[in-house]
């Protein structure tokens, strides 16, 4: 497991500075990558803001690699809309923006959150989040893209928790002839924390995970900190052959940029020291 093969998520780390100046953080600490929850607060943003994002990448010499969708109101606990009656139209109109950027800044993975049982029945909603799903995975799918569902923890209401359950709305999408353009993001934190099995969900579908993302448990801050073995984490990965970057999702004990000498301890060659 090589070093380079992490990127920073800038919605978590960094946050003691303005959004656009992020990029350029990450880079000066070591990383060439970067990912992103929706950085605006609305989902159809001004041209100008999205340019101003855009090019807080590009002038940083860094490359986005995952950027989420629309997702509601963040920091008031929603996670996600597009499986609610009253706001599917939000993430539809999300998705085709999402798309551009995307093609502007070459990411080709896209994070969707389910949202909470909220409005409706859960049949009714599951049949919504399908045909939103669908619409996003067209979308993206015209640049390359591919939509990731994630599942999350902490988060009363959100009906996916385990890798499982969120593979079997992959598949209810796939089945309406969209195989190839959804995918897993693996989120090592909230599976352990749901108490899912990383191990056996990395068997069962490594050649579905489009991203990984990691965080230590308790507390989802930096590795070192909770009780993941991330030696043996990081060897599954090699052991099913994982191609992709790993996300870092956690939130810093100090500052962020003081916060990554436990990757002295990961060598090209594999397990972590």
């Amino acid at each position: 497991m090589h070093p380079d093969r992490f990127d920073v998520n800038l919605s978590v780390l960094f946050t003691e500075l303005p959004v656009e100046r992020r990029p350029a953080a990450a880079r000066a600490a070591g990383f060439d990558a970067v990912e992103s929850w929706w950085p605006f607060d609305r989902p159809v943003p001004g041209d100008a803001e999205v340019d101003r994002f855009v090019r807080s990448i590009t002038d940083a010499g860094v490359s986005l690699v995952v950027l989420n969708f629309y997702a509601g109101d963040m920091p008031a606990g929603e996670r996600g809309v597009l499986s609610d009656p009253a706001r599917a139209r939000e993430f539809t109109d999300n998705a085709d923006v999402v798309a551009g950027i995307g093609e502007r800044l070459g990411c080709r993975l896209f994070n969707a959150l389910h949202g909470t049982r909220t409005g409706g029945t859960p049949e009714q909603q599951d049949e919504l989040a399908v045909r939103s799903l669908r619409y996003a995975a067209e979308a993206v799918g015209r640049i390359g893209g591919q939509v990731l569902l994630e599942p999350l923890s902490g988060v009363p209401g959100y009906p996916l928790r385990t890798a499982a359950e969120a593979m079997a709305l992959v598949e209810r999408v796939r089945a309406t002839g969209l195989d190839g353009r959804l995918g897993l993001l693996f989120d090592l934190y909230h599976l352990v924390v749901n108490e899912d099995d990383p191990r056996a969900a990395l068997q069962r579908w490594s050649a579905d995970i489009g991203h990984v993302q990691i965080a230590d448990a308790p507390g989802r801050h930096e590795p070192g900190t909770g009780g993941i073995d991330f030696a043996e984490f990081f060897a599954q990965l090699d052991a099913v052959g994982y191609p992709g970057r790993i996300g870092l999702e956690y939130l810093p004990t100090g500052a962020s940029a003081d916060g990554f000498g436990w990757l002295q301890h990961v060598p090209a060659g594999g397990r972590a020291r």
